[in-house]
């Protein structure tokens, strides 16, 4: 059993899993005795996991691997405070927020670039298709950001990098954690983190939260339950079989923001609402099983098959801020909407892993293959403009207006399957060179169903996506490294001969340096990029009507990144970023040479806690963080830009004993009023205010 359980930490990236002590306690929270904390693992503190990331699938240290990756752990995000994803991005380097649709998905920028798309993996399974709910982190034991083309190893995705969400696993010691927390803007919260063994082969973990989520008005709330079992099964002395699901339900508002007036952002209060409390109430729900088996083949292979099936499902009804500011400066014309964006993802994967050794030269080889369908449908409809504006003035809002009568907007069915084969070489050249080399040949296949117009759009590609770095290891904690890659990314639709788009195809090349100190407990990375994606559409130079892909986009800059524990009373997670990238080809004039739409030129964070001591056996610790965000463009065409801004945090414990922790923490400190995005050309999305939150935990 030992034996099967160091093997599933090997083969499925869980070195960094919740451990116990013999007391059930969590030695990963801050310790009671000094010895715990000098024994602080390299998967503690704010450094997060250094080997068997996403980043390689195979068990290497992040020192020899050939690209910029950002460990976010269950320590950072417990002392954050966090309770989504969008709540740690601020704390990576190259990473923004973007559109979120209203407050019901996740979208990040990386190094530019939205992730939306292809972007997004859970355990190494594509995560991010379809209209799925922002991912809460209950169940989430770190986060993996893989900066630059994942490609050759994931298949189709944005060339900027994809993130990949490791989620707890169950343990065979018996802990359970219980927390409730309370705070200003309507934030209720209470969590359940379960686990232990369920006989002498079977482990169980269950993860639960319910929610009443922070709103920026009083207007409207949001409800969220996630509900997270897994259960570990290991069927001999070399095999682990692991299932994980999540159920997640969302009941939320889609809140557009408020409007910027004449190029004006602040133009409204930050708490003003321009929908209609009465038909605000969409629904976001997600579904989703995996399943993995590994077998240890002995003498260094390794063998696993795996499955993931993803049910999701945005609807409801709502008022959309689709229309236009009137020339008086205050009457904004709306619509009715009601939609519903059903999608079901199903994934199978296979892989092996084997070290062997040739000519001298020692190699780490995988090969995989991966096979995808996707179906996502799409039925919106609106209020007509014309004959229902539903005008409502920005400045004094009144609600309540009768419902529209909708008709459709839109009614599509878009079907995609691919099958992906890829293989790996991780050569030690010497004892200092080491060379990576993969690729990934992919076969793609669409068909795109517009049932209002009673015509289907076929497209099929294929495409191959290498990846080649090198690393040279100036001493056992100091490496440099260059690497390429490229990556491609299917456009949906057809140009004005009826012919499918060619794929968006990008190709980044990336140099950059890591250190670590000689405890393991601090590291730092510095890394320079230039990406350049092509076939972007852009408008056809022969009927304004269609587009061509033809656009070219770059983006280039400079990250860093500092983490880790610095002693045994300070930790600290620092991050600074220059990100250039602008649109360098297009047909529309007006579009040459503007700044990706809201990606800011310089973004940075600072995050540091102390811990200590008291006189009666329990543990304090006081924190304090800032993150900067640089001004950005507002719109495609720069008409107006979202101002630059800072923000303060407090963070703040008591472990009152090792069984009870009591927390306070502030966000927004100074309640600065900022914009995280924009949409489309009207309106701006608020954050939150000053926001104090009170939380109990209790492990029993």
């Amino acid at each position: 059993m030992a034996r099967a359980t160091l093997a599933l930490c090997a083969l499925l990236g869980t070195t960094g899993v919740l451990a116990q002590n013999a007391d059930g306690s969590d030695p990963n929270s801050p310790a009671l005795s000094e010895v715990q904390v000098r024994e602080t693992s390299g998967s503690s503190g704010y450094q997060g996991a250094q080997r068997n990331t996403a980043a390689t699938r195979t068990d290497t240290p992040l020192l020899e691997t050939p690209q910029a990756v950002r460990v976010v752990p269950q320590q950072l995000i417990e002392d954050l405070g966090a309770r989504r994803l969008a709540d740690t991005v601020d704390f990576v380097s190259g990473i923004t927020r973007l559109n979120d649709f209203g407050g019901t998905w996740d979208n990040f920028a990386i190094r530019g670039f939205s992730n939306t798309d292809g972007g997004s993996l859970l355990n190494g399974f594509a995560s991010g298709r379809g209209y799925g709910p922002q991912r809460d982190v209950a169940s989430v034991e770190r986060v993996e950001f893989l900066k630059g083309p994942a490609a050759a190893l994931y298949g189709s995705s944005e060339p900027g990098g994809t993130l990949n969400v490791v989620t707890k696993k169950p343990q065979f010691t018996t802990a359970n954690k219980a927390g409730v927390q309370v705070g200003a803007l309507g934030y209720r919260r209470a969590t359940l983190d379960s686990t232990g063994p369920l006989g002498t082969d079977v482990a169980y973990r269950l993860n639960v939260a319910a929610e009443d989520g922070a709103s920026r008005t009083s207007l409207v709330d949001n409800r969220k339950m996630v509900v997270a079992p897994a259960i570990t099964w290991n069927l001999g002395p070399n095999t682990v079989l692991n299932y994980e699901a999540e159920f997640i339900r969302i009941r939320t508002p889609l809140d557009r923001g408020i409007v910027q007036v004449n190029g004006n952002a602040g133009a409204l209060p930050r708490d003003r609402y321009l929908g209609d409390p009465s038909r605000n109430n969409l629904h976001v729900n997600g579904d989703t099983h995996q399943f993995t088996l590994d077998h240890d083949l002995g003498q260094g292979w390794r063998t696993r098959v795996g499955a993931s099936y993803r049910e999701t499902d945005l609807y409801g009804e709502a008022v959309d801020l689709t229309g236009t500011l009137q020339d008086d400066g205050r009457t904004l014309t709306r619509r009715d909407s009601w939609r519903s964006l059903p999608a079901r993802d199903t994934s199978l994967q296979a892989e092996v892993e084997g070290k062997l050794q040739t000519g001298g030269l020692r190699h780490t080889v995988l090969a995989g293959v991966e096979s995808w369908r996707l179906f996502m449908g799409q039925d919106i409809r609106y209020s007509t403009l014309a004959s229902q504006p539903f005008a409502i003035d920005i400045h004094t809002p009144t609600y309540g207006q009768a419902p529209g009568k909708l008709t459709p907007g839109f009614d599509t069915r878009d079907r995609q399957r691919a099958t992906g084969l890829f293989v790996q070489d991780q050569m030690d050249l010497s004892e200092r060179w080491k060379l990576l080399a993969g690729v990934r040949f992919d076969r793609y296949h669409q068909d795109y169903e517009n049932r209002l117009n009673n015509t289907v759009q076929t497209q099929s590609h294929s495409a191959a996506t290498p990846r080649v770095g090198v690393t040279y290891l100036v001493n056992d904690r100091t490496s440099v490294y260059a690497s390429a890659g490229r990556s491609f990314r299917p456009n949906t639709g057809a140009d004005e001969s009826g012919r499918a788009f060619d794929p968006q195809e990008g190709k980044a090349f990336e140099l950059g340096a890591k250190w670590q100190s000689a405890d393991q407990r601090l590291n730092g990375s510095v890394a320079l990029f230039d990406i350049r994606k092509t076939n972007v559409l852009t408008r056809s130079p022969t009927n304004a009507n269609y587009n061509v892909a033809a656009g070219e986009v770059r983006s280039r800059g400079l990250e860093a990144d500092l983490a880790g524990q610095i002693d045994a009373h300070w930790r600290m997670t620092a991050n600074l970023a220059y990100t250039d990238a602008e649109v360098v080809r297009d047909n529309n004039p007006a579009l040459l040479g503007k700044r990706l739409l809201n990606v800011p030129r310089v973004s940075a964070g600072l995050f540091a806690i102390r811990e200590d001591r008291l006189a009666s056996g329990g543990r304090w610790g006081v924190g304090a963080g800032l993150v900067h965000v640089g001004e950005r463009t507002g719109t495609a065409t720069d008409t107006y830009r979202l101002p630059a801004y800072t923000t303060a945090r407090l963070t703040s414990y008591w472990q009152i004993d090792k069984r009870t922790r009591l927390t306070l923490d502030v966000h927004n400190l100074f309640d600065k009023t900022y914009y995280t995005a924009s949409w489309g050309n009207l309106t701006v999305i608020p954050g939150l205010g000053r926001q104090v939150v009170a939380g109990v935990q209790v492990a029993f």
